[in-house]
């Protein structure tokens, strides 16, 4: 059995932990096989995750060739700073050019 180390933090933290989490539904025109829909969303998730700093997922369609779900996370102090971060990732999304946005949901867990 491992031997676990008491942690010497106080009981109650100065903030309290957010998590920002980014639903997207998107449709990937023109695509004519899973290897060419996989090329465009490896790109887009990893310009998304290289630049805004959050965890990125396909989440959904993974076996439709013109359409995906993403799922995007989040972790911060600042309830606006979650909703403005993930709103940029969508407009980074529409601006792309490589897909066109179907649906969004965003939603902040305490």
């Amino acid at each position: 059995m491992p031997n676990y180390i008491q942690s010497q933090m106080p009981d109650v933290l100065p903030s309290v932990m957010q998590i920002g989490v980014l639903q997207v539904q998107v449709l990937l025109p023109g695509v004519r096989s899973l290897k060419e829909k996989r090329g465009i969303i490896k790109g887009i998730l990893q310009r998304i995750q290289n630049r805004f700093q959050v965890a990125t997922a396909e989440v959904g369609h993974q076996d439709v060739w013109d359409l995906a779900g993403f799922g995007f996370a989040a972790v911060g102090t600042d309830v606006a700073f979650l909703q403005s971060r993930l709103q940029k990732v969508v407009n980074f999304i529409e601006s792309s050019g490589l897909v066109e946005v179907l649906d969004f949901h965003v939603d902040i867990l305490s």
